[in-house]
């Protein structure tokens, strides 16, 4: 079991969510066996001030607990704290220090912070290369609001929190209440409840990729 020191959080709220995201990754249903089913993958979760804990940490822990390396990248370098805990994330590098060829999959989670990214033309450059590469891009709760400025998603079909369902079918997208939705390389979901499946999903993806 691999810890990240990008993030400061409690040790044993860590614990947990890997713990449970194993468990999840070991039930009959799940296409992801074994903790080490993902090494080699390196994974991009974009984020700035105001993310949300748990849509950050959730599947983090979880694609970490399965073997991917992760970077947390961002507008710039430096310590960000989620909006909704005292918990803070160390960006290690800003999108105009990568590109989509470092990664084989990218996470934006939600909170306020896919509002923030969504202001800044290079993260949009960078997060329209990386869909456009056909790599799996992954987005939670607000987290597709950064996909409708990227002008991605136009006769894709995604889900999100309800509050931004306007914005999304508005962008020439469908709209669909589910858990987690899968449409080409884009993988979309609602809500914190939705963690174990969004996760999953895109162990799944990464698996499939090549």
């Amino acid at each position: 079991m691999k810890l990240l020191p990008e993030l400061r959080i409690p040790l044993i709220f860590v614990l947990a969510l890997l713990v449970v995201a194993g468990c999840e990754g070991r039930k009959a249903e799940d296409l992801i066996g074994e903790p080490g089913m993902l090494q080699g993958k390196n994974v991009a979760f974009l984020i700035t001030e105001g993310f949300h804990d748990g849509e950050t940490m959730f599947p983090l822990g979880y694609l970490i607990n399965h073997g991917a390396t992760v970077t947390v990248i961002g507008v710039e370098r430096g310590e960000y704290k989620a909006y909704n805990s005292d918990v803070t994330a160390q960006v290690k590098r800003s999108v105009n220090e990568v590109t989509p060829a470092d990664f084989d999959a990218l996470v934006i989670p939600g909170g306020h912070s896919p509002a923030n990214l969504r202001e800044h033309e290079d993260v949009i450059s960078f997060v329209r290369a990386f869909v456009e590469a056909d790599k799996p891009t992954a987005a939670i709760c607000h987290g597709p609001q950064v996909l409708v400025t990227a002008g991605v998603i136009s006769g894709r079909t995604l889900t999100g929190v309800g509050g931004i369902k306007d914005e999304i079918t508005g962008a020439g997208a469908n709209f669909e209440d589910v858990e987690v939705m899968v449409d080409g390389n884009i993988i979309t979901s609602r809500t914190p409840p939705d963690l174990p499946a969004f996760s999953r999903q895109i162990a799944q993806s990464l698996m499939e990729s090549h």
